[in-house]
């Protein structure tokens, strides 16, 4: 297990697309934190890091997918899956190493943001004006968001042999559960509706926000990402 998580974060470093999805990522928070006219922070005139939350979980929406599109359905089309398939390895194990990498791997990419929260703490007026604790909440509940959308991704990955179609259908089903099913319950009233929104990860995320860790909310994210970890356990052990 060890042995095939470790080919799947040296496979992301050792290809030029991993650096390629990496760099637009980060260039493209950049733009929205610094550059882009109505989410730049230098615009507000205070030490707020909104727009980087705001609009993470949908640059994340085809970020993730795009790390693990490849984590099972290259092993089918490459001809290796018979090969792992017949290994020591048990089929729960195969895709915790993959899940486990793709996390790792979206982690170190996370990771540079932290530049951000530095830069704001130093141009705080006094430095240090800002709201670390709602921060902290955000960045943690940014990474659930990712492990959510990675298990999807995997189990995109596990359910087609073609990595662009993996793709799309881990964009699909991410963003259906970040931001549809927010959207889906704006239709309705009442408890129905109300029922309908705490199904949706932006929900949860949103109330991690506040700087508040509530166990609710990690239990969501946690049964999230089992749910989708044990679908694609399901379909390993059918291939």
């Amino acid at each position: 297990m060890w042995r095939l998580f470790l080919k799947e974060v040296n496979s992301f470093f050792n290809n030029p697309t991993g650096y390629l999805i990496a760099c637009v990522f980060l260039i493209s928070l950049g733009l929205i934190v610094w550059v882009f006219p109505g989410t730049s922070v230098l615009e507000y005139g205070y030490a707020d890091l909104g727009p980087l939350f705001s609009y993470t979980p949908f640059v994340f929406v085809f970020l993730v997918p795009a790390v693990t599109m490849k984590m099972l359905a290259e092993e089918k089309k490459s001809g290796t899956w018979e090969l792992l398939k017949t290994s020591p390895l048990k089929d729960y194990q195969i895709v915790l190493a993959k899940y486990f990498a793709a996390l790792l791997l979206i982690l170190f990419i996370l990771l540079p943001t932290l530049v951000y929260y530095y830069s704001v703490v130093q141009l705080g007026e006094p430095v240090g004006n800002i709201d670390s604790a709602g921060f902290f909440g955000s960045y943690i509940g940014l990474f659930m968001v990712a492990a959510v959308f990675s298990a999807i991704g995997i189990f995109s990955s596990a359910l087609v042999p073609n990595q662009i179609v993996s793709f799309v259908i881990g964009v699909f089903m991410s963003f259906l559960f970040y931001g549809g099913l927010a959207a889906v319950a704006t239709l309705y009233t009442g408890d129905f509706g109300l029922w309908v929104e705490e199904l949706s990860l932006s929900f949860h995320y949103d109330q991690m926000g506040r700087g508040v860790i509530d166990s609710s909310n990690l239990f969501y994210f946690t049964g999230m990402i089992l749910t989708w970890l044990v679908l694609t356990w399901i379909l390993v052990a059918k291939q």
